[in-house]
Formats: C-alpha cells, sequence, structure tokens
C-alpha cells in the first residue's frame, strides 16, 4: 500500500505574505517515482471556470520507492485567500508523485488576518 503525505512544522494552515512555509514530504510507494515535487498552490472554486496556480515547486529527494525530505517555501503577498458568493480562493500545499500522480493536500489560508477575508460580509457591511 502507498502512502504520501505532507508535514507542516508547527501544524500550522495559515500564513501571513512573506513568511516562509516549512515542512516535511514523505513517501513510501509500490514503485519508484521518476519524481516527488511539493507544490505551493492557489485555486478558484465557484461558479464559472476553475482556476489554479502553481506558485512554487520543489523536488524533494528519496531513495527509490522511499523518501523523506524536508522544504521551505516563500508565502508570496497575493492573491489572499477570500470566500465570496460567486467564487472562492484556497491556497494548499501538496505533494505529488510522478508519473503515478498520487498526491496528498492541505488546504491553507493567506492573507494579513486569521482566516479568509469574507467578501461577503464585506459587501453588507452597514
Amino acid at each position: 500500500m502507498s502512502t504520501i503525505k505532507v508535514q507542516l512544522d508547527g501544524d500550522r494552515t495559515h500564513f501571513y505574505p512573506g513568511e516562509q512555509l516549512t515542512g516535511r514530504g514523505a513517501w513510501h510507494l509500490e514503485e519508484a517515482p521518476e519524481a516527488v515535487e511539493v507544490r505551493l498552490l492557489w485555486h478558484t472554486s465557484g461558479k464559472g471556470t476553475r482556476d489554479t496556480n502553481v506558485v512554487e515547486s520543489i523536488e524533494l529527494q528519496g531513495e527509490g520507492v522511499w523518501g523523506d525530505d524536508t522544504f521551505s517555501i516563500p508565502i508570496p503577498d497575493g492573491p489572499y485567500s477570500f470566500s465570496g458568493k460567486l467564487v472562492t480562493l484556497n491556497w494548499a500545499i501538496e505533494i505529488v508523485a510522478e508519473p503515478s500522480n498520487e498526491s496528498f493536500a492541505i488546504e491553507l489560508t493567506v492573507g494579513p488576518q486569521e482566516g479568509e477575508i469574507d467578501l461577503y460580509a464585506i459587501g453588507n457591511a452597514p
């Protein structure tokens, strides 16, 4: 049975722009991967087309079918995590083994405050 995971230092899921996101990726696969990458990305969901953008990708080092490696990725200045009536933008850190596409992801929020920005609440403020 294959396992692949990413663990963030301090088990944090909210990050401020300019911070370093640090952690460890680990895997034990049935077949040796060509590559294992950690990817910082954002994606939209809701009405309309879903957009995804990989901001940073780091190849991890391992030995054949298993590996365990650390990573450090700077959090960019934006876009911030937000939710609105029609669209939401979320961040994630994922680990992906190629070419099998086995993966594991953790949802994140990025912004100047704890949690995502609620655009619907801002638009309905008195």
